[in-house]
């Protein structure tokens, strides 16, 4: 298989301005930059509400998933970015609705602050596409 690198783009406009890509794919392996709550219209989607934000994140993110050619199904790791992990439960609520079955390695952190200080959460995601999957 041919290691072309692929971008996927979620329209930000803040990815020219900083110069990221939403996800980008080369061969097997799909990454998933650091998705913020931001919805359609430009604003934090579910002020104050750390499990609204994160359900958010995994939409962005698994969009950019099936963009890049991936699914949830390819997902072997995600880190959580909070900046208050004592809400770390509310957060995992969502990853566990969303990845229950997947099971990826899981990563859950406490950052000081987000670019906007309204977003409570951000998500990361790693797949490797065509994995197979066994219980050891």
């Amino acid at each position: 298989m041919e290691n072309v690198r692929r971008i996927v783009s979620s329209g930000s406009p803040l990815e020219p301005r900083i110069g990221f890509s939403r996800a980008v794919r080369t061969g097997p392996y799909v990454v998933v930059a650091g998705t913020a709550p931001i919805g359609e219209d430009g604003s934090t989607v579910g002020p104050g509400d750390v499990y609204a934000q994160t359900v958010r994140c995994l939409d962005i993110a698994e969009r950019a998933l099936r963009d890049a050619g991936a699914s949830v199904g390819d997902v072997v790791r995600t880190r959580l970015l909070l900046t208050d992990v004592t809400r770390w439960e509310e957060a995992a609520r969502a990853h566990g609705e969303r990845f229950a079955a997947v099971r990826p390695a899981c990563t859950v952190v406490e950052v000081s602050r987000f670019i906007d200080p309204a977003w409570l959460v951000e998500v990361e995601v790693d797949a490797v596409i065509g994995r197979e999957t066994a219980d050891l």
